[in-house]
C-alpha cells in the first residue's frame, strides 16, 4: 500500500450513547483536550443487547475517535468517567494502514500544546 506506514501508531476508539447531545458533548470535550484528532458520530443505530438479565433493543449513536495508541488509555479513562452508562462500550481498534498524510495529521492534532 502506498503512503501506508508499517506501524501507524493510530487507533480508533468507539463508544455508544443513548442521546445525540451526550455524544456531541463528549466528542467536543475529547477533541478540545487533544485526546483525539477527531470524533465522528453515526446514528441512530439499533443496538440489541442483554442487560440486567433481559434482552433489550435501544436506539443509540456511535462515536468513533481517531487518536494515537499512546493516548488510548487516557481517552478510555475520559470516556468512562464522563459517560452516563454504568458500563459503557469502549472498543479500541488498531489502524494498520492508511493515507500517510492523514495519519500524520492525527498525530499532530493530538500533541499537547506548547
Amino acid at each position: 500500500m502506498a503512503n501506508t506506514p508499517d506501524h501507524a501508531g493510530i487507533v480508533q476508539i468507539a463508544t455508544t450513547f443513548d442521546a445525540t447531545e451526550e455524544a456531541e458533548a463528549l466528542s467536543l470535550s475529547v477533541v478540545e483536550a487533544r485526546l483525539a484528532a477527531c470524533a465522528q458520530t453515526d446514528g441512530p443505530i439499533t443496538s440489541v443487547f442483554r442487560w440486567d438479565g433481559a434482552v433489550q433493543t435501544e436506539q443509540e449513536w456511535r462515536v468513533t475517535f481517531r487518536t494515537t495508541a499512546a493516548l488510548a488509555e487516557q481517552l478510555i479513562e475520559h470516556i468512562v468517567r464522563e459517560h452516563s452508562y454504568d458500563v459503557p462500550e469502549v472498543v479500541v481498534t488498531p489502524v494498520v494502514g492508511g493515507h500517510g498524510d492523514y495519519l500524520e495529521w492525527v498525530r499532530d492534532e493530538t500533541r499537547s500544546l506548547p
